[in-house]
């Protein structure tokens, strides 16, 4: 794995899987809301053929997407998609499909809408990391290039990622819920990559992976996080002054580097502390604190519990069962 690989890094940190749960059919007028997810899921949508309006509820703000654009919801928020008539909808039918997820369908003879809907589960106490470094909502576009397009680029590989989806929803066939689960923990992985790598990266820590001069210092903290960083060390690697670095830092990302090397060592801390044979004292130094006392009071402010708190909730049983309190800056 390459050093600058910062999201194969995170990836192994963090947990991610996910789960293709509604499979909508409209026809004009329609219109379907969520509410506010779980502190570990992410919802998402692929709009596989249409158009559709993503709508935040509070601010009415509006995203216009169409076929081939993904959004995921990273912090969770109620919203809602719809056709953007303003006509009432038209009420909807489900059926169970084989493969475990519902088909829902109408009969409106507008504009035809093929989406799919589902959600992302991070492990907790990983979440955090999503939350507090994920914009709101991130849109991405899976588009089949014919000109200038490179076949390997980001849009065509989530192109090749949603025709996959698309075949397997569509189809009834053994092994089809499983190899759709796995296809949309895959999307995850490439609409992070998508959006990392676009010239319009979102705001928060897919900014800062793209920016050219920010980058070497994002791929060193995710390369070797439980490394004695020091601010002065960071911006040598970006060819800044300190003070350059730290402003660029925070207006890309909204805190400090230092900020994100304790979260990500935080989250560390967290796999390690379920190793029932590894001691408080030894998930400290193993994650770079040589005060276990810095290290518990460090613990419980980004995570709202103590190590010893974390571990024995950890140890209860599934940790899909494990809910953390949310925290933020």
């Amino acid at each position: 794995m390459s050093e600058v690989d910062w999201l194969s890094h995170l990836l192994q940190i963090i947990t991610v899987t996910g789960q293709l749960e509604v499979r909508c059919a409209y026809g004009a007028p329609w219109r379907v809301a969520w509410s506010e997810a779980a502190a570990n899921e992410i919802p998402y949508h692929v709009i596989l053929k249409g158009r559709a309006i993503f709508e935040d509820p509070e601010t009415k703000a509006t995203t216009a997407l169409v076929s081939g654009d993904i959004v995921l919801v990273p912090h969770g928020a109620a919203h809602v998609l719809h056709d953007g008539s303003g006509r009432m909808p038209i009420g909807t039918r489900e059926r169970q499909g084989s493969a475990g997820w519902t088909l829902s369908e109408n009969d409106g003879q507008g504009e035809q809408l093929d989406l799919l809907c589902g959600r992302f589960f991070i492990a907790p106490p990983h979440d955090r990391l999503i939350r507090n470094y994920m914009p709101a909502n991130l849109v991405a576009r899976a588009m089949s290039g014919h000109d200038d397009e490179e076949i390997g680029s980001p849009r065509n590989q989530l192109a090749s990622l949603v025709g996959l989806m698309r075949m397997e929803a569509a189809g009834d066939r053994a092994g089809g819920r499983a190899v759709l689960n796995a296809l949309s923990s895959a999307l995850f992985t490439l609409v992070m990559r998508a959006a990392s790598e676009s010239e319009r990266a979102p705001e928060g820590l897919l900014a800062l992976t793209g920016h050219p001069r920010l980058a070497p210092a994002i791929a060193a903290i995710f390369a070797n996080p439980v490394h004695a960083w020091k601010l002065p060390d960071l911006a040598d690697l970006c060819g800044m002054s300190r003070a350059t670095f730290m402003r660029h830092f925070q207006d890309k990302l909204g805190c400090s580097a230092l900020d994100l090397l304790t979260d990500l060592r935080m989250s560390l801390a967290a796999n390690e502390l379920k190793k029932p044979a590894i001691s408080t004292e030894a998930v400290a130094e193993t994650v770079g604190y040589q005060s276990v006392s810095a290290f518990r009071r460090v613990f419980a402010e980004r995570m709202g519990m103590t190590p010893g708190e974390w571990r024995r909730l950890a140890h209860k049983g599934d940790q899909s069962d494990v809910v953390m309190p949310r925290a933020s800056y």
